[in-house]
């Protein structure tokens, strides 16, 4: 992808922090896959199994941990896919982020008891409920609708078509992707002698603090009487759903499609892999790692995990060995069960 912006390799070395080999004056104008890149591009090799790609490739600067091979301009750093988006934002990101509606749209419906601190935006048919409280240089998205006595702090963006319901509390610098609920009720229902359900009223809330990103059309539930937590810079993807009463711990990082039960708690710094299920009530510790489709149904020590129930990632590599093997297995089964039978007296 191009843009109009063109930067040099010395430029790009100096606005990124990396060393640069090759052409400093070399220009680029945008940026690119390994195999699709132009002269003018710029791409990066951040894993091993692209180093064929990037030696066929043109690209006219790539980043890099370490050169592949003499002929190339290189940006070389710790951390190479970082320093890729870097440029990619010096190059695509727009001259000013903020929407043409500025402001506070005439469309929006605020009630007069909602506190709106200096630099808000609110977008056109947005609905602010009594008591709201919105930190200063927060952006409220069209359509976004925020229940009675919420609390955003400093620096969020609500993005279109949210919806946060009553008393929830959101921190600083939270980002809601379109479409994302909060406070929706929890799943609780009492049946009675007849096997009908009757609603148990979900009087909680939500907290989401400093710095959380939830992605889009994710639902996080409220408690049934207490706060569901997602505790600062975890970091949820799409179609994520989180039942009543669960804790998410600091600088998780969840997948779409996960799903985790009510009363599930998680430490600092677990990674959840797509399609992802926790039962309620389990706790995962500190620096627990689930891979795809793994289902946690008790207490995870650290470490990484996969299948379902998930089991030591190692361990399941071994049974993944057997399972394909399965077909041999029975084969020599028969076998020994025949030579068996004919060793057996008539």
């Amino acid at each position: 992808m191009s843009s109009t912006k063109s930067f040099s390799l010395a430029e790009l070395a100096e606005q990124t922090g990396s060393r640069f080999i090759g052409n400093p004056d070399h220009q680029v104008t945008g940026v690119n896959t390994l195999e699709e890149a132009l002269s003018s591009d710029v791409s990066f090799l951040a894993n091993p199994r692209y180093r064929e790609a990037m030696k066929k490739s043109v690209a006219g600067i790539i980043c890099v941990q370490e050169p592949v091979e003499d002929g190339k301009n290189y940006l070389v750093s710790d951390n190479p896919s970082l320093t890729f988006q870097r440029i990619a934002e010096l190059l695509l990101a727009p001259t000013s982020r903020e929407s043409g509606f500025t402001g506070i749209h005439p469309t929006a419906v605020i009630h007069p008891t909602a506190h709106i601190g200096r630099n808000v935006s609110i977008g056109p048919y947005a609905v602010i409920d009594r008591n709201v409280d919105i930190g200063e240089s927060t952006s409220i998205g069209p359509h976004v609708s925020i229940g009675f006595e919420v609390q955003i702090g400093k620096g969020c963006f609500i993005h279109p078509s949210c919806c946060i319901r009553e008393r929830c509390i959101i921190h600083d610098r939270v980002i809601l992707q379109p479409g994302a609920v909060i406070g929706s009720c929890g799943f609780g229902y009492l049946p009675n002698a007849q096997g009908h359900f009757s609603k148990l009223e979900q009087l909680g809330n939500v907290i989401l603090e400093d710095d959380v990103e939830i992605g889009a059309n994710t639902t996080i539930d409220r408690s049934r009487f207490k706060s569901t937590i997602i505790r600062k810079g975890t970091k949820i993807d799409n179609l994520v759903q989180i039942a009543h009463n669960v804790e998410i711990g600091e600088h998780n990082a969840i997948a779409a499609q996960t799903g985790i039960a009510g009363s599930a708690k998680t430490g600092k710094h677990v990674m959840l892999g797509g399609q992802v299920g926790i039962l309620g009530h389990v706790e995962l510790d500190n620096h627990v790692r689930i891979a795809t489709r793994g289902g946690a149904s008790k207490y995870l020590k650290a470490g990484e995990y996969r299948g379902s129930p998930a089991i030591p990632i190692a361990d399941y590599h071994r049974q993944e060995v057997h399972v394909r093997k399965l077909k041999d297995y029975i084969a020599r089964l028969k076998e020994l069960e025949k030579k068996l039978a004919e060793l057996q007296p008539q």
